[in-house]
C-alpha cells in the first residue's frame, strides 16, 4: 500500500529545484502531439530565480510523496504580471474584467508526475491551496490552452468557470476563475 500523500507548500529550495524538474518532463516543446492530446502539458518555463521570487510573495503549493515532489500549483500574485512575457495578456486580461475590490491569487501552472495522474493529487493540491488562501483571496484564477483538453476537464471538475476566452498569437485561451467567497 502507498503512504500518505503529504500537500504543503514549498520550505525548501530543493523543492523548487524539483518542481523545475518535474515542469521540464511536461513542458509542450519536450513532448510529442499524441502525448500532449492523451496526457495534457505545460506551457510556462521557469528559472529558479522567478520561482523563488513568487515563492516568496505567496509558497507554492506541492504534493510530496517519499518526500520527493510530485505535483505542484504555482502562486503568483498580481504584482508578477509583467515578468513572465508570455502571461502579460492574461494579467492584462484579469485587471480589465475584474472589479477593483477583488483580491485573487493567480494558478500560473499545474503539473502532476504522469505515475500519480487520475489518482486524486490534482484535486488536493487545489484543496490544500483553498485551504491556505480563501482567507486572503476571494478568487483563483488561471488560464488553460483551449487545446488541452484533460486540463479543461479537471479544472471545470474542480469547480472552475469561465471569465473569458480570448486569443492571442492564434492559441485560444480560457480564462477560468474559482470563487472562494
Amino acid at each position: 500500500m502507498r503512504p500518505e500523500i503529504e500537500y504543503t507548500s514549498v520550505r525548501h529550495k530543493e523543492e523548487l529545484l524539483q518542481i523545475l524538474e518535474l515542469q521540464q518532463k511536461n513542458l509542450s516543446s519536450n513532448i510529442s502531439e499524441a502525448e500532449k492530446e492523451k496526457e495534457g502539458f505545460v506551457t510556462v518555463e521557469h528559472d529558479i530565480d522567478i520561482l523563488n521570487k513568487m515563492n516568496d510573495q505567496q509558497p507554492h503549493i506541492i504534493a510530496k510523496h517519499n518526500d520527493k515532489v510530485i505535483g505542484y500549483t504555482l502562486c503568483m500574485t498580481s504584482m508578477f504580471g509583467n515578468d513572465i512575457e508570455v502571461l502579460k495578456p492574461m494579467f492584462t486580461k484579469i485587471e480589465e474584467h475584474l472589479k477593483n475590490d477583488t483580491t485573487y491569487i493567480v494558478m500560473g501552472q499545474v503539473c502532476i508526475d504522469k505515475a500519480y495522474r487520475g489518482q486524486g493529487v490534482f484535486r488536493g493540491l487545489y484543496q490544500q491551496m483553498k485551504i491556505e488562501l480563501q482567507e486572503k483571496y476571494n478568487l483563483l484564477i488561471t488560464e488553460v490552452a483551449a487545446n488541452n483538453l484533460r486540463s479543461m476537464r479537471a479544472h471545470k471538475a474542480v469547480g472552475f468557470k469561465t471569465l473569458i476566452v480570448y486569443n492571442v498569437d492564434d492559441m485560444e485561451w480560457h480564462l477560468i476563475y474559482w470563487n472562494w467567497k
